[in-house]
C-alpha cells in the first residue's frame, strides 16, 4: 500500500532523508509546508535558482513508502515481533496497548547504539511514542521487554489501530479475540 506523503514531520527519521519538492509555474521562491504533528508553518528557501523545467505548468509529486516499524532506540528497528494485548474502556473513550517482546533484538545492539530511550511506533502518518517501557531479567540477563501505550481519546485509539493494521500487514500478524 503506497501512500502519498505531502509533508513530513520534523521529528520523523524519514524527514532527514528526503523532502517533497514541487516545481510549479509562477510559484514564489519560498514554499510553506505544514507539519502533520503540530501545525507549525515552515518556510523553505530553494538552495538553487529554479530550473527551466519550472516554466511549464507541471508539478512533481514524491511518493514514499514507509514500512511500519517499532523502535526502542531511535533509528534502530526492533526485529522481534511482539505479543500485543489491547484493552478499551466500556464507553470507548480510552484504551491501553501492552506490547510484550520475548528476547528482543534491542539488547543485541544497545551496547553500540546506547540505551533504550522509549517506545516508538513509526509509519507513514508519523510517530506514536511512549516512555512506559520495562525490562524483565532472568538470571541477570535480559529476557523480555514490555511497553505500554495509553490512548486517552477516540482519536488516539483510531490512530493506533491504523498503525497496527499497517504493522500487522507488514509482519503477517492477525487479530485473535480472547
Amino acid at each position: 500500500m503506497a501512500a502519498v506523503m505531502k509533508t513530513l514531520a520534523i521529528a520523523s527519521p524519514v524527514s532527514a532523508q528526503a523532502q517533497p519538492r514541487r516545481c510549479l509555474a509562477g510559484a514564489p521562491s519560498q514554499q510553506s509546508l505544514q507539519s502533520s504533528f503540530n501545525g507549525v508553518s515552515l518556510q523553505c528557501r530553494p538552495a538553487f535558482p529554479p530550473r527551466p523545467c519550472c516554466s511549464r505548468s507541471s508539478s512533481v509529486q514524491v511518493v514514499m513508502m514507509a514500512k511500519p516499524s517499532i523502535q526502542f532506540i531511535q533509528g534502530t528497528d526492533e526485529q522481534t515481533i511482539p505479543d500485543v494485548r489491547l484493552t478499551k474502556s466500556r464507553d470507548g473513550t480510552n484504551g491501553v496497548a501492552i506490547f510484550t517482546f520475548d528476547q528482543p533484538s534491542v539488547f543485541d545492539s544497545s551496547a553500540e547504539l546506547g540505551d533504550i530511550t522509549g517506545f516508538y511506533m513509526i509509519d507513514e502518518e508519523g510517530v506514536l511514542q511512549s516512555v512506559d517501557v520495562s525490562a524483565k531479567f532472568v538470571n541477570g540477563k535480559p529476557a523480555r521487554v514490555e511497553a505500554k501505550y495509553v490512548m486517552r481519546t477516540p482519536r488516539d485509539w483510531d490512530r493506533f489501530m491504523r498503525f497496527m493494521e499497517r504493522y500487522s500487514q507488514a509482519n503477517g500478524l492477525q487479530f485473535v479475540k480472547k
